[in-house]
This record gives C-alpha cells, sequence and structure tokens, in this order.
C-alpha cells in the first residue's frame, strides 16, 4: 500500500519535467553530460594521471554538450561540432599563450571577447555557441601554465569533441526538424483556407461560404501568425545560420506576417454582393495552391519541390492573364473630365485584381524562399563540408560580410553587446591580476554569467547570480563537511550534479542554475583531494567580483540597454524603407515613359533596408529578453516592426511589377502620369520620415494622411490620353501606373494604426 506515493510521485516527476522544460530539450542536454562528464573526468584523472588533461576535458564536454545544441539535419549539427571543437583547440592555445604576460591577456580576452559576441551577428551557430567559445579561452588564459602544459590539454579538449560526437548522435539525438518550419506551415495553411473561402464568396451563387465562415478563416490565420511570431521571438538568437537556406526562414517569417495582413485587407466586403473578377478569383486560387504546396514542403523540406514550382508557374501564368486582362476592364472613353465619382468608380474597377497582384506577388516571394531553404537542406555531404549553396559558394561570405558591416554603427544593440562583454572580461582579467585571487577563472566566469543588456538587468542578474553561488556555496561545504576523508562518494555525486546543474536554469531558474554549477564545481574541483569547506567559501568572493565588474560595465556602456536602442533602429528601419520606397517609384516613373530610361532597379536601397530592419529585428530580440518592466507595449512595437516590413515589401512589389513590364508602347511622354507618381510618392514617405523623426523624440507624431478623392481624380485625367496604344487597345502601362499608386495607397493604410502606436498615451 505504500507503494503508491512513489508511484505517483515518480510519475509527476516527467510531467513536472514535461511542463517547465518544453520537449526536453534541456533535459536532453543535461543527461547526456551527466553520462561523459564524469566518465571523461575519471578516465583523465584516474587512468592518465593528468589533472590538466581532466580538467579540460571535463570543462569542454560541459560546453559542448550543455551549452550548445545545433539545430538541423545530423550531418549538419556533426559538422557544427567539428567546427567548435576546432575553436576550442585553437584558442586553448591562445589563451595559454597569453597568459604568461599579464598584459598580453588582458588584450587578447578583450580581442577574443569582442570577437566571439560579435561574430553572433552573422549566425546563430556561432550566436548559441558563444558562451562555450569564450570558455574555451577564459579557462586557459585565468589558468597560466608552462607551455610543456599545452599537449595535455589539448588531449583533454580533443577527447571531449570526440566523444561530445558520439554523443548528440547516438544518446537521446535531438529531432531534426526546423524550430519555424511547422508554425510557418500552419500559417500556409490557413492562410491558404481564407484565400479558397474568400474566393468562393466572390463567386457568390447559392454555395457562397458565409460571413461567419469567411471570419473563421481570418481568425485562424491571425492565430497561426501570431504563433509564428511568438516562435520566432522567443528565441534569444536569430534561428539561422550563414545559409542561403537559413537566411530565406528569416524573411519568411515577415513575409508571412505581411501576408496575413494582405489576405485580412483584401477579404470580401462583410455586407452587400461582392463584385466579382473571374481572373482576380483565378490568382486566389491559385495562390493558395501555392501556399499549401509550400506547407507541404516546410513539412518534409527533403521531399521533391516539383510539386510547388508546378503550382508556383501556374500562379505566374494566372497572374500574367489577369495583368494583361486588367485592360479590357478599364473604361477606355472617360469624359473630357472626370469627376470626383466617375474616378473612383475607374479606380475600382482595378482594385480586385490589384488586391489579387499583391496577394501573388507576397505568395510568390514566400514560394522562392521556402524552395531555396529546401534546396539547401537537400545538399549533399561534400556540398555541405565545402559550404556549397545555393546560388553560388561565394554567398554565404558575401552575406556574412554584410551582416557584420550592417552592424558598425553606433546604435548596433549587438555593437553594443559586443564591447560591453569584451570589456568586462578584459577588466575581470585585470581585477584578478591585481588581486592575486587564487583561481581567476572563477572571477570571469561571474563576469560572463551576469552580463545582459542593461545596467538594470545586469544589477538583477548579479544578485541572482551572488545569491545562487552563495546557496550553493554553503549546501558544497556542507557536504564537504559530511563526507569528511570519504572522497570516494564525491564519484557519485557528481553526474547527479551535472544533471542538475543542466535542468535547473531551463525549468527553475537563473538563481537555482547558479546554484546547481556552483555545487558541481565544488565536487569537482575537491575530487582527489582532501575536502576543504574554506576554500569553497572564498570562491564566493571571486564569484562577487566578477558579478561586480559586470555591474560597473553595464552602468558605464550603454546603461539603458536595448530599451533606448529600439526607438533609433525603428527610425532607421522607417527611413531607410521610406528611401526604397521612394527609389522603387523613381524605378517605375523611369520606366513608364514612351521611351523609357535606363534607370536601373534601386538594389542598394533595397540592401540597405534590409539591414537596417536585420538591425531592428536584433534590437527587438534584445529588448524582449531584457527583464523588468516594458516602459513600450508589446503590442504596439509589434505593430511598429510589422509598418517596416509593410512599407519594404511594398517597395518590393512596386520595383518587381515594372520588372515585369513587356515592350513599352508608342504614344505620349506621359508626363502628368509621373508627376503623378511622383507627388503621391512624396506625400506618402514623406510622412513615414517625419514618423522616424518622432520615435526619436525629434517631432510629434503627424496625423495619418488622409484618402485624396482631389488626387484620384486627377490620376485618372492624368492617364485618360494614355489609355490606348497605337491599335486604339487600352494600354498595360496605364494599369501599371494605377497599380502604383494602389501600392503606395496601402502604405498610407498602415498610417493610423502606426501612429497610434507610436503615440500610445493619446490613444490609451
Amino acid at each position: 500500500m505504500r507503494a503508491a506515493p512513489r508511484i505517483g510521485r515518480a510519475v509527476r516527476v516527467p510531467a513536472w519535467l514535461k511542463a517547465h522544460d518544453p520537449e526536453l530539450a534541456a533535459t536532453r542536454r543535461a543527461a547526456r553530460t551527466a553520462v561523459v562528464m564524469p566518465t571523461l573526468f575519471a578516465l583523465c584523472s584516474e587512468v592518465f594521471h593528468s589533472p590538466a588533461m581532466a580538467t579540460f576535458a571535463a570543462f569542454a564536454s560541459f560546453s559542448m554538450l550543455l551549452l550548445v545544441e545545433f539545430t538541423g539535419p545530423m550531418v549538419q549539427r556533426l559538422r557544427a561540432h567539428v567546427g567548435l571543437a576546432a575553436a576550442w583547440l585553437l584558442l586553448i592555445c591562445l589563451g595559454t599563450v597569453a597568459a604568461r604576460v599579464s598584459w598580453v591577456a588582458v588584450a587578447a580576452t578583450v580581442a577574443v571577447g569582442f570577437l566571439v559576441l560579435f561574430s553572433g551577428v552573422v549566425s546563430s551557430v556561432l550566436a548559441g555557441a558563444s558562451t562555450a567559445l569564450l570558455l574555451a579561452f577564459v579557462l586557459p588564459v585565468s589558468s597560466p601554465a608552462p607551455l610543456s602544459q599545452l599537449p595535455e590539454r589539448l588531449a583533454g579538449a580533443g577527447l571531449a569533441s570526440a566523444v561530445a560526437l558520439l554523443a548528440v548522435s547516438l544518446l537521446w539525438p535531438r529531432p531534426a526538424a526546423d524550430p519555424l518550419n511547422a508554425p510557418a506551415a500552419r500559417v500556409c495553411r490557413a492562410a491558404a483556407a481564407q484565400l479558397r473561402t474568400d474566393a468562393s464568396r466572390l463567386a457568390g451563387g447559392a454555395e457562397a461560404p458565409s460571413v461567419r465562415a469567411c471570419r473563421e478563416n481570418a481568425d485562424e490565420t491571425a492565430i497561426a501568425t501570431a504563433d509564428l511570431r511568438t516562435a520566432f521571438e522567443g528565441t534569444p538568437y536569430r534561428p539561422t545560420g550563414l545559409s542561403a537556406g537559413s537566411r530565406a526562414l528569416v524573411r519568411l517569417v515577415d513575409e508571412l506576417t505581411w501576408l496575413s495582413t494582405i489576405v485580412a485587407d483584401s477579404a470580401p466586403p462583410p455586407d452587400g454582393h461582392p463584385v466579382c473578377d473571374p481572373t482576380a478569383r483565378a490568382v486566389r486560387q491559385a495562390a493558395a495552391t501555392v501556399l499549401e504546396r509550400t506547407a507541404d514542403l516546410l513539412d518534409a523540406p527533403s521531399g521533391s519541390p516539383d510539386a510547388l514550382r508546378a503550382a508556383t508557374a501556374r500562379l505566374r501564368a494566372t497572374m500574367d492573364r489577369m495583368e494583361r486582362g486588367a485592360t479590357t476592364v478599364l473604361p477606355v472613353h472617360l469624359p473630357a473630365r472626370s469627376t470626383q465619382p466617375e474616378a473612383r468608380a475607374f479606380l475600382e474597377t482595378l482594385d480586385l485584381s490589384f488586391r489579387a497582384q499583391e496577394l501573388a506577388f507576397a505568395t510568390l516571394q514566400i514560394a522562392g524562399n521556402v524552395d531555396l531553404a529546401a534546396a539547401a537542406e537537400r545538399r549533399s555531404w561534400p556540398e555541405r563540408l565545402l559550404g556549397l549553396e545555393p546560388g553560388g559558394p561565394a554567398e554565404p561570405l558575401a552575406s556574412a560580410y554584410e551582416r557584420a558591416v550592417a552592424h558598425l554603427r553606433p546604435n548596433s544593440v549587438w555593437l553594443h553587446n559586443s564591447l560591453r562583454g569584451a570589456a568586462g572580461l578584459g577588466i575581470a582579467v585585470t581585477l584578478a591580476e591585481l588581486t592575486g585571487v587564487q583561481h581567476s577563472f572563477w572571477v570571469l566566469l561571474g563576469t560572463l554569467s551576469v552580463l545582459r543588456s542593461n545596467a538594470l538587468s545586469t544589477g538583477q542578474s548579479a544578485v541572482r547570480a551572488l545569491g545562487g553561488t552563495l546557496v550553493g556555496s554553503v549546501i558544497g561545504a556542507g557536504l564537504l563537511q559530511l563526507i569528511g576523508h570519504h572522497g570516494t562518494v564525491l564519484w557519485f555525486l557528481l553526474p547527479v550534479a551535472v544533471l542538475v546543474a543542466g535542468i535547473a536554469p531551463a525549468a527553475v531558474s537563473f538563481a537555482a542554475g547558479q546554484a546547481a554549477f556552483t555545487i558541481t564545481l565544488v565536487i569537482l574541483f575537491n575530487i582527489g583531494q582532501n575536502p576543504d569547506w574554506h576554500i569553497v567559501l572564498l570562491r564566493v568572493q571571486d564569484i562577487g567580483i566578477g558579478c561586480a565588474v559586470s555591474v560597473l560595465v553595464g552602468l558605464f556602456f550603454w546603461p539603458r540597454g536595448a530599451a533606448a536602442a529600439v526607438d533609433r533602429a525603428l527610425a532607421e528601419a522607417y527611413t531607410g524603407s521610406a528611401r526604397y520606397l521612394a527609389g522603387a517609384v523613381e524605378y517605375a516613373v523611369g520606366r513608364c515613359g514612351a521611351r523609357p530610361t535606363a534607370a536601373d532597379a534601386p538594389l542598394e536601397e533595397g540592401r540597405e533596408a534590409a539591414a537596417a530592419a536585420r538591425r531592428l529585428d536584433d534590437a527587438v530580440r534584445s529588448f524582449l529578453a531584457e527583464r523588468g518592466a516594458k516602459r513600450v507595449s508589446l503590442a504596439d512595437l509589434t505593430t511598429l516592426v510589422t509598418g517596416v516590413v509593410g512599407l519594404r515589401l511594398a517597395a518590393d512589389a512596386v520595383v518587381g511589377l515594372w520588372q515585369r513590364a513587356g515592350v513599352r508602347h508608342a504614344g505620349t511622354e506621359r508626363a502628368e502620369a509621373r508627376l503623378v507618381l511622383l507627388d503621391t510618392a512624396g506625400h506618402v514617405t514623406g510622412w513615414y520620415r517625419d514618423l522616424a523623426l518622432s520615435l526619436v523624440g525629434r517631432s510629434a507624431v503627424r496625423d495619418p494622411l488622409p484618402s485624396s478623392p482631389a488626387a484620384e481624380a486627377s490620376l485618372v485625367d492624368s492617364v485618360r490620353r494614355d489609355l490606348r496604344d497605337d491599335d486604339g487597345r487600352a494600354s498595360d502601362t496605364a494599369v501599371r501606373i494605377i497599380w502604383t499608386v494602389d501600392h503606395l495607397n496601402a502604405a498610407r493604410r498602415l498610417q493610423p494604426s502606426l501612429a497610434a502606436a507610436a503615440r500610445p498615451e493619446e490613444s490609451g
């Protein structure tokens, strides 16, 4: 009868782990480490009788199995572990050599700290491994030893690397699915279902879906999109690497968010009978098919892309037919001067086709990115080994350079964090040298564990780190006191301590993890020696020095952290995207004349806008990771970030629209139409530039631009004389001019929600 409570507790433990450790990710890493680390430590210390080899084998296995977990297929993960092992060996050599001279140790720590932390900006592989890489340098640089000991250190780390490769592939291997694939596939399917429902409603008839069915599909799309954003923003680092496929998945999140907005805006009106345009409805159905095939490829990236490519080709063909057919619905014969109602009616004849064109463009962008990501997953082992990517072997290096340069700016949060971390580690090494503490490694460990992106978070982490270290030291000292001279017991306690140290930070708290890690080190450093609890308590002093360094650095290096940088990053992103949209319209103006100019597409403006958007993403990610109350509503922040995406993709759509334009028809110069385009673009992009100024406090937020019936009439009049080509047919140039203005109006319609988000005190 007494066994029932034990069984109940045994059942509750796995349930508690699943509730506090989603997908058991931390438990998986901790279990591997608890098996490997004590085994290697025992092998090196008891069999090889090499304390240096044992220490480096223990910390290398700890960092490679517990502090990192690479994603992707198994081959890709093993390749990343091989790279991490090579980096460990190199950093051990650098740290051992630098530790021999104090000033060299300080300078090398600052340089290596900055390079390791900043390199994470180009790859999540590097970002996720930054702590493990820093530990590879901190351990030898804080433990001066003669060069004759270097082979033993390298042997310990090399042995740990080899065993880590086996453990990752054989001991409870992680599932290969990308964390973004499943939620992205759900968005694609929900949007496809909504498009099919809307297309059926546009067709009318007795079998047309009800308004309620349309709303339910729209709600499902909104929920799926929110889940995708949560999955993307919930990771501390961009969940991608340098590969073309990984970069495509980053763009996919933004594009799916924007697609859901477009689908919602283009839904048929709930009241009244919707106007039907058969070609626009066909484009919606073709786009839905593409999204469904896109979801299939996201679910099975190694599968064949033929179905997606065939669906994409059909969508392009349907889109081309719609663009050609749009000229046939234009009322070619108009009175000499259009009234405002006539102008509105004229523009509304293209409204459904414009919405379909906008949807098709976004869908094609999404399909292309997923196809690229899947192609990267299908590479052979030699291609993966050589880093050959779809699109050319030089692309990853070019992307890395572009991304790094984009963050070498004073307002980059990533640059701030990298400089802060490097300065903190350098000061910690200096203090350790000046104070002559026995184990400066503990000082650097304290510094490394609590550095955050602002002074408040650093101070809070320092308190937790000190509290956790104190509790762990007291518990460790108590264990040593109880054990006395029975040091063999420590061998049995070490795997348990490692297991708890790996699970506690994720399942309990940062302080609990710090306490468990301290107990692990206490046990590790006392195995094979006479247990001395006095030395254990001295480690609290060393950790305290490290925490004090972190707080000091946090106070003097950008103390407001990411919160202060988010507004600047938003302003820069809006400025860059507005410049890109203006450049796109200028490109359109150069292409829409009877004798089009040789103007190039605004590729440089597009790259700059994309770089600013990436800096914004990193600033927002750091802001969300900071502890404490947020002075900006997360809903308002999401609205402002989505506005940047919409503005940039509107520019992409304008460029794509005119790049697809065929041979120009002879005719007038269309000077009036071109002036209307430039004037409309100037007003819209000017509003966004003013919004950027208001976000950094330089001006008040302007009221949104109202729709202008007079401008619409002017647009119709400007193209009225140019609607026909030499054969008397309606000109597709006129259609593209109107669609370009529609894209500008779509950007204008974002303004009310952005203005409300930028001045929440007025809307609250």
